[in-house]
């Protein structure tokens, strides 16, 4: 990063490669949507490269400054396009799996999905990143601007909401026989 903030343009490619795709699966947890993942980790190194001066390393981490700056842009975005829905969360399931079982964990995994873009944005993100991201505690709340404390109280009512909303679901697909079409 110090060779970046001289505009060392060759150092700004590794970065990018180093960091552009955790980034870009973080934003899709968030978003729900490939192309504003992608349009928002575009956007956030862009901030990367035109404000490198103001990242001091001797305050943050370079990975804690950068989804900062990704969460930002992907909260600014989502508040300018409120219409975000459940289709969207689930764009990229597999149309035709080949066994029962992956279409029960492909469901699964749907319904996990769609109660996790549920969450309010606080207790979403800390869920991304701590769970999905693993980023530890004290970074998570670095990126969140918050305590450690405030972000395990955000993981843990994320954790009691997640656990309230998908119990019936999972209960009323286990009562159901599996069905295919063929």
């Amino acid at each position: 990063m110090a060779q970046v903030q001289r505009r060392d343009q060759e150092a700004f490619t590794r970065l990018l490669d180093r960091h552009v795709r955790g980034l870009q699966k973080f934003l899709l947890r968030m978003t729900g949507n490939a192309a504003d993942a992608d349009e928002v980790a575009q956007e956030a190194f862009l901030r990367i490269w035109s404000q490198a001066k103001r990242w001091q390393p001797d305050r943050v981490r370079f990975t804690t400054w950068l989804y900062r700056i990704a969460r930002n842009l992907a909260i600014d975005r989502h508040r300018k396009h409120r219409e975000t829905t459940d289709e969207d969360m689930t764009a990229f399931a597999d149309e035709a799996p080949d066994a029962p079982q992956l279409i029960d964990a492909e469901r699964r995994q749907q319904l996990l999905r769609a109660a996790v873009s549920r969450l309010p944005e606080r207790q979403r993100t800390a869920l991304l990143l701590c769970h999905f991201e693993g980023l530890s505690n004290q970074d998570a709340a670095d990126v969140l601007e918050v305590t450690v404390e405030a972000l395990e109280s955000l993981l843990s009512r994320a954790r009691r909401t997640l656990k309230t909303t998908l119990r019936p679901l999972l209960q009323a697909e286990e009562t159901l026989p599996c069905t295919t079409n063929q």
